[in-house]
């Protein structure tokens, strides 16, 4: 009976202990700051005017249209600070969260502009609260890529700079269409040119080596 007796505070210690272990784990993972936030947005108040952060992973390298790195489009937009693209680092990069896919690096006209308003995508109108100083001719931006094809298809579609274009553009856009458009369509060209040289001798290396 003694025996038996004292199995039970040692049982209980042991439930308690336990329980103990439970909340403070759960209580520990509750209140632990996430490391892999999805969007750029949670971390700024709807006031303000900060440029947005991206949150790039390590493994991913974004590339232009063309199969090279993808070129800064504008990090500073008429001197206020601000850059382009969703994350606002200056670059049309995207990700999971850019559902809009602010892939085309424009240099945008009065024409487009005024097209854009009266389609209802006013981009003159500076927004603070989302870091958008509001487009002025000349500037450049960057847009959606359906956007871009809308414009595109009613005949005012802005040139663009295929460097500094996503390749998630030519999901909406062929490379030819774009080309068409292309401010930088030499260098473009160079580069196409430098890209095949290279498979060419990748593939001639690869028949001596077989």
């Amino acid at each position: 009976k003694i025996l038996a007796s004292m199995a039970y505070p040692r049982t209980s210690i042991y439930f308690f202990t336990l329980a103990a272990s439970l909340i403070l784990t759960t209580t520990r993972s509750f209140f632990a700051t996430p490391t892999n936030l999805s969007t750029p947005y949670l971390s700024r108040s709807s006031t303000s005017t900060a440029p947005l952060q991206a949150e790039h992973s390590s493994q991913y390298v974004s590339r232009n249209v063309l199969g090279g790195d993808l070129a800064c489009c504008c990090d500073d937009v008429r001197g206020t600070g601000i850059g382009t693209g969703y994350y606002r680092d200056g670059r049309c990069s995207t990700g999971a969260d850019d559902q809009g896919r602010h892939t085309v690096c424009t240099i945008v006209t009065k024409e487009f502009l005024e097209y854009s308003s009266s389609v209802g995508n006013d981009l003159s109108t500076p927004m603070p609260m989302y870091s958008f100083p509001g487009l002025k001719p000349g500037d450049q931006w960057c847009l959606c890529s359906l956007r871009w094809r809308q414009a595109y298809e009613a005949g005012v579609a802005p040139g663009l700079r295929l460097m500094a274009t996503h390749e998630k553009t030519l999901e909406h856009t062929p490379l030819e269409v774009l080309m068409e458009y292309a401010v930088d369509a030499a260098e473009a060209r160079e580069a196409l040119e430098n890209l095949d040289k290279l498979r060419t001798n990748l593939e001639e290396q690869l028949r001596r080596d077989l």
